[in-house]
């Protein structure tokens, strides 16, 4: 293709609009002309030369190496989202926990020391403390919504500061721009994990933070039929996120990128619409006298609600709520529910609900799910994309049931 077109049409994307960046992004047509990205299904590559293969391996010049961390279908993907995200790169993992895991072991050391919100996914306090434990790289937890607490918390071996917001499954609203202020003070790197909002809705990197993981699993693909992660920030700290990636190997597949590359084109769309699904079912849930609390930051009283309205397009959606009794009544709620189903994954087109005390957050110690108001009364409920009135008539049947 005429390289004069090909520089005038990355001109074009490098002033378009999100919509346009979620479709177009990150796209090179082969010589075949294909209109839809293709699936590079290979594990290796042919070079001209030993001379071209010798410069591949060293890095002199730049093409395709191996699958493990050079494919045309992921690196479009990986274009694609640090595009979406304001980064100047991006990095694709196996999973969002590869993501997270991946940015802590190519940037830290042994003696190295992480702030952490306690409001984060279970297993990624996991890894902090068993794994990351081991590697000599300590940890600190800290109420999200409590900058003192996390100005307290940072030692002189203080590296990044990690957290979700949204948080899981409470909906807690971080201020991004005050931790990175408080990042930049102690020179330390402000991680965002972006899953609950993606950006459609939020752009950490613009507010202020350095790194932004995803979950690729859940609204990024949004029909819950792959599993990766993604890694977006500044080149220089993404080179070494790729340096880990090629020598451990914690790689996206080319068809998973191919299938997140086709959910990234309705993203907007998507979120959206679980924003108001999810909006309207709070409110309803908020009404109801079997309720004790819903936990959404699109309702009026919730904590964080200015915040989110300030630093995010709309609300997300996840919700979570206590059921007036203990697990029992909870377990009675979500076993009376016929239409939603019953799965710890999150941001598909079909409703999740699910009991995180013994689930997603069940590996946690008794003391950490009570700091983090993970209650046996608590169910999260990740809003698909269904009809509201026939979402509301099943929540109705766990009411009847309890």
């Amino acid at each position: 293709m005429d390289q004069d077109y090909l520089q005038q049409r990355l001109e074009v994307l490098h002033e378009a609009e999100l919509d346009t960046l979620a479709v177009r992004a990150g796209q090179r047509r082969t010589a075949e002309g294909e209109h839809s990205e293709p699936i590079f299904t290979t594990s290796s590559y042919v070079f001209a030369s030993a001379q071209e293969a010798a410069d591949r391996f060293s890095g002199a010049q730049a093409g395709n190496v191996y699958s493990r961390y050079t494919n045309p279908t992921v690196r479009t993907f990986e274009e694609r989202i640090a595009a979406l995200e304001g980064a100047e790169m991006g990095v694709a993992t196996a999973s969002g926990m590869a993501a997270i895991l991946s940015t802590f072991v190519a940037l830290l050391k042994a003696g190295d020391h992480i702030v952490c919100s306690r409001s984060v996914f279970g297993t990624t306090t996991v890894l902090l403390n068993k794994y990351l434990g081991k590697l000599g790289i300590g940890n600190t937890v800290v109420s999200p919504v409590d900058i003192d607490a996390w100005r307290g918390a940072i030692t002189p071996a203080t590296r990044i500061l990690f957290l979700e917001t949204p948080s899981n499954p409470m909906a807690e609203i971080a201020d991004i721009r005050a931790l990175s202020a408080l990042a930049k003070e102690h020179n330390c790197l402000l991680v965002v994990d972006n899953c609950f909002c993606t950006p459609a809705l939020q752009k950490p990197l613009a507010l202020g933070a350095d790194i932004v993981v995803h979950s690729a699993t859940k609204y990024l693909d949004g029909q819950g039929r792959c599993v990766g992660g993604a890694v977006v920030g500044r080149r220089e700290q993404m080179d070494e996120v790729l340096g880990f990636i090629r020598s451990a190997g914690p790689s996206m597949s080319p068809f998973n990128a191919w299938v997140f590359l086709k959910g990234l084109e309705t993203l907007r769309l998507r979120m959206e619409a679980h924003s108001r699904n999810a909006l309207e079912l709070a409110q309803w849930l908020d009404s109801q006298p079997g309720i004790e609390r819903v936990f959404y930051s699109g309702l009026p009283d919730h904590p964080g609600h200015d915040l989110a309205k300030a630093q995010q397009r709309a609300f997300g959606g996840v919700l979570a709520f206590r059921v007036k009794g203990g697990r029992e009544a909870a377990w009675q709620f979500i076993d009376a529910t016929r239409l939603v189903s019953i799965t710890a994954n999150l941001g598909d087109a079909k409703t999740t609900i699910v009991h995180p005390a013994t689930t997603t957050h069940g590996r946690l110690s008794e003391e950490e799910r009570a700091a983090a108001g993970i209650t046996d009364n608590l169910i999260r409920v990740a809003v698909g994309l269904e009809d509201i009135r026939d979402l509301k008539a099943d929540m109705q049947r766990g009411l009847d049931a309890i």
